[in-house]
């Protein structure tokens, strides 16, 4: 090959994934820090795969949300104290609620190119145990103090420090920009679109029938491991029905008229980690595993939440997978219609629709509501932050395998600061 040359990408093949349930915050992973999680997941596609012995993986990509300071080495740390090999590269990434898909567009990047045979890729969030931060006026104090260079400076320093001092810094779920939490831009967007409660509520009530319905056969065996007394979703409610759903109150956009969104058609605060396996066709054939499906493409998108066209729809917060997805088909040639399954994360019920909604808008053709998150999405089994992505990435790759055959599916995952995370999965 002529060294000028680019290199030509190669298929990246998924080849299985392994995460833990998701529970519910202050629950069952109430005391499990991100490093436990995540390599109690890492844990289990190692043993499933076999992938114990020296280099048998090429690099660890992983990252939180939320996270300690102590997490600052989060995916190095967590090889060190799994089965695998200690001397498997690790690196950290973060896109907020696409950190899980983008860990594995970044893992399959490098394989593509030839830069490796084989990676991991995952996310790990607890909402129990998140990170407390010392007070901003503390903190500065505490700092001069470190500075003074005399015993009288540093106690002139701390006698500075007043109660008030003392009172954390606990991380909220709102946008710097706006103050405003993720489920008060949801609403927005909801109203913007004209998102009913009932649409809402169907769509929730159909995301716990069809993960109920996986549990049940057998689909999960392979991916789920078990974990603090849990083996499966501890979010899954199979009874839910629209009429329960409707008798639950509004808690978001209560300062507008007829409010929408409820805990019930949003997703819940979520401990879990998650864990996907990537790599070349040749590395999986040396170990006579077959491909579950193919990465062949993504994209990236944001809005401007902020000044852009709020009021209207278009730039609301959690709406920049609507501008992705139309991209990157066009990039591929391909339509809403050439794809078997679609899996959309659902934050909000009312973020789904409004996302379908806007892909018609933009003349794309509706989605088929019987391809839609079949197995059931983050309404149903709960949504650690930063796991979410390797989730939907293992579950579409076995979905389409379980179908047998040719198949094509979509991935569309929203994320804090107004930003999407979106890819194509194929099997030939």
């Amino acid at each position: 090959m002529n060294p000028l040359e680019p290199p030509r990408a190669r298929r990246v093949a998924v080849l299985g994934g392994a995460r833990i349930p998701f529970a519910r915050s202050d629950g069952p992973y109430a005391t499990a820090s991100d490093q436990e999680m995540l390599t109690a997941a890492l844990d289990g596609l190692v043993e499933r795969y076999g992938l114990q012995g020296p280099g048998e993986v090429g690099e660890f990509v992983a990252g939180a949300v939320l996270k300690h300071s102590r997490d600052f080495n989060l995916a190095r740390e967590t090889v060190l104290g799994s089965r695998l090999d200690a001397r498997t590269p690790a690196y950290d990434i973060q896109q907020a609620c696409g950190t899980g898909l983008q860990a594995v567009v970044a893992a399959a990047n490098k394989i593509a190119l030839g830069q490796t045979e084989s990676a991991i890729a995952g996310g790990a969030d607890t909402a129990s145990d998140a990170p407390l931060g010392v007070n901003d006026a503390l903190r500065r104090i505490l700092l001069q103090a470190r500075r003074a260079t005399t015993l009288t400076g540093r106690l002139k320093a701390l006698c500075r420090v007043r109660p008030s001092h003392l009172v954390p810094d606990i991380p909220r779920n709102a946008e710097p920009r706006t103050g405003l939490s993720m489920g008060e831009h949801a609403a927005v967007t909801a109203r913007a679109w004209g998102i009913t409660r009932e649409a809402q509520d169907e769509l929730a009530a159909a995301s716990h029938h069809r993960l109920a319905a996986a549990y049940e056969r057998g689909f999960f065996q392979d991916l789920v491991v078990p974990f603090r007394g849990l083996d499966r979703d501890q979010n899954l409610r199979p009874g839910s029905t629209v009429e329960r759903l409707a008798s639950l109150k509004p808690v978001f956009g209560l300062a507008g008229p007829n409010p929408t969104m409820t805990a019930g058609n949003s997703t819940p605060l979520t401990d879990g980690a998650a864990t996907v396996l990537l790599a070349s066709e040749e590395w999986a054939a040396r170990r006579g595993l077959e491909p579950l499906a193919y990465l062949t493409a993504y994209e990236t998108a944001a809005v401007d939440f902020v000044n852009g066209d709020v009021a209207d729809g278009e730039d609301g917060l959690l709406m920049a997978p609507a501008h992705a997805v139309p991209r990157m088909l066009e990039r591929a040639g391909l339509g809403i219609e050439d794809f078997d399954l679609v899996e959309i994360h659902e934050a909000f019920a009312s973020q789904v629709l409004a996302t379908l909604a806007a892909w018609e808008k933009r003349g794309l053709a509706p989605v088929d509501r019987a391809r839609l998150n079949t197995a059931g999405s983050s309404l149903a089994t709960g949504h650690p932050f930063a796991a979410t992505g390797a989730r939907i990435v293992a579950t579409l790759a076995g979905l389409l395998a379980e179908r047998g055959g040719p198949g094509r599916g979509l991935i569309s995952v929203c994320a804090a600061g107004g930003q999407g995370v979106t890819a194509i999965l194929e099997r030939a």
